[in-house]
């Protein structure tokens, strides 16, 4: 009997055994690795941080300040109102000094959009503390005449006494501004307290609060319209006519006061804006706030060089660490992640610490100058995203040196 043998089938080959695949790192992971890198050089973290954070403060600080000196004008502007126009003499066509209408406060107040209008007329008259003052020392004192309405029109608040009212403009009584005041000697208003005027003994019926929109009042000394035309040869001629107008036609009125001030002649009546005034004052303190933010980009900068030295330092300082984390397993990737994170940590912790000292510093300036403190929200978080931004490119350059360092040659150094 024959035995028929089965072919023999060769083993099943066995499949080669997957390679090892490298433990990923999770955000929190290299977090926390590239914190305990910058733990370990606490002082070094310190005065890096501290560039970046002097640069941030003073971008921050410049448009706190800037942003703070600006709602306060706006706050002031709120309060004395954005509606008040002037109306001044000029020049005639031949060069000499012009003069407004004598009836040209009743024409601009026929104007529908008008509020209220009064007047002050200049005097050649002077003011001295007494007799004995030599006439030459006028100390630049002016005495006007003012209407009895001006305070409504001018926003000229009273502080002590009481203004020029019908009973008292035809007689010898004078209110002062806080400057004229301050000159003369005069600290309170009443019958015992008088000043010497035009060779004659004026009682001072009231004082003057400062007055920012209309400037020319504080070094003022203003007495009735009737008693400066009867006492000081006053020509009754208006040399400046105030107007509040309805805030939604300003720009209208303002464009027919001249015309309507002095028909005959209107080139020759100048009309203006006084909260214009504090507005290109503003735009002044604007422009050095850009200068200010220059230089603040600058010490922006300069922190970042900064982060870029101390990160090759410690590229350098720890190739043997690099080189054990690659023999370990560790990837070119979280390498260069590992210390892109160290660079981006310090920089958000000087960001930080950048914004909370412009923080203080607009604080405690705004509060020093009586100033609502404003911070924008936008610099603030400007200034964090700033320094992520140039810590991310501080740093980029030591990463991408450490992840390409061979592991053998990092370990070969000592």
């Amino acid at each position: 009997m024959t035995t028929v043998k089965e072919p023999v089938r060769p083993a099943p080959s066995r499949p080669a055994p997957p390679r090892p695949r490298p433990a990923r790192m999770n955000p929190a992971d290299v977090l926390r690795v590239g914190g305990s890198g910058l733990r370990s050089r606490p002082l070094r973290v310190f005065l890096s941080a501290l560039g970046i954070a002097i640069g941030i403060a003073a971008m921050v600080g410049v448009v706190g300040i800037s942003t703070s000196s600006t709602e306060d004008l706006n706050r002031r502007l709120s309060a004395l109102g954005t509606n008040l126009l002037t109306v001044t003499p000029g020049q005639s066509f031949g060069g000499g000094a012009a003069h407004l209408p004598d009836e040209s406060v009743e024409m601009i107040g026929n104007i529908p959009e008008v509020e209220s209008v009064s007047a002050l007329g200049k005097t050649g008259a002077k003011v001295y503390r007494n007799d004995h003052i030599p006439e030459e020392e006028t100390g630049g004192l002016n005495v006007y005449a003012a209407r009895t309405d001006l305070p409504d029109t001018a926003g000229a608040e009273i502080v002590d006494g009481r203004w020029l009212n019908a009973a008292n403009q035809r007689y010898p009584a004078v209110v002062l501004g806080p400057t004229a005041a301050e000159q003369l000697g005069v600290f309170r208003a009443g019958a015992g307290t008088k000043v010497w005027m035009a060779g004659q003994w004026v009682t001072v019926v009231g004082l003057l609060a400062p007055n920012e929109l209309v400037p020319e009042l504080d070094s003022a000394a203003l007495t009735g319209w009737t008693f400066a035309e009867e006492e000081l040869g006053f020509d009754g001629y208006p040399t400046t006519v105030y107007t509040r107008v309805e805030e939604a036609a300003v720009t209208d009125v303002q464009a027919i006061l001249g015309a309507t001030a002095n028909p005959e002649n209107p080139s020759e009546a100048n009309v203006s804006r006084p909260s214009d005034v504090l507005a290109a004052k503003q735009a002044t303190d604007d422009t050095l706030s850009g200068l200010l933010l220059g230089l603040g980009a600058v010490a922006l900068l300069v922190g970042g060089v900064g982060v870029a030295n101390t990160m090759v330092i410690s590229v350098l300082e720890r190739r043997s660490e690099i080189g054990l984390r690659r023999a370990l397993g560790a990837t070119r990737g979280q390498v260069r992640n590992q210390f892109l994170c160290e660079a981006l940590l310090l920089s958000a912790l000087g960001g930080i610490g950048g914004v909370l000292l412009g923080i203080a510093v607009t604080s405690g300036y705004a509060t020093y100058q009586g100033w609502p403190s404003v911070v924008p929200v936008w610099a603030m978080a400007g200034g964090v995203g700033a320094t992520l931004v140039i810590g991310g490119l501080a740093g980029f350059y030591p990463a991408l040196r450490a992840a390409r360092l061979p592991p053998t040659e990092a370990l070969s150094t000592t």
